[in-house]
């Protein structure tokens, strides 16, 4: 097993990180043959993040403040966007 690794960046207008991950990750990970890296990490973030609000509104105790909510359909609908399937199909996980 090689240890070839990919540095990518992540950038918003005021801040940036790097992340760096084993090649061979992201080639098992790739759905498509001509998939770019920070197409899979991208796509890999936005899994993560929306289990994560996902979580919060339905796996949290209580009723979810409005605000988060709001925030959780927000980023369900980029996830759609995103996909071109909901969520709740991509992952067997619908409330």
């Amino acid at each position: 097993m090689a240890d070839d690794t990919v540095t990518l960046t992540i950038e918003s207008d005021d801040a940036s990180d790097e992340l760096t991950v084993p090649t061979e990750l992201l080639d098992m990970l790739r759905e498509e043959a001509d998939e770019s890296d920070p197409q899979v990490v991208g796509d890999i973030a936005m899994f993560g993040l929306a289990q994560r609000i996902h979580g919060a509104v339905h796996h949290s105790q209580g009723e979810p403040a409005e605000e988060i909510a709001d925030l959780e359909s927000l980023t369900l609908n980029l996830f759609e966007e995103r996909f071109g399937a909901s969520f709740g199909e991509l992952t067997g996980h619908d409330h």
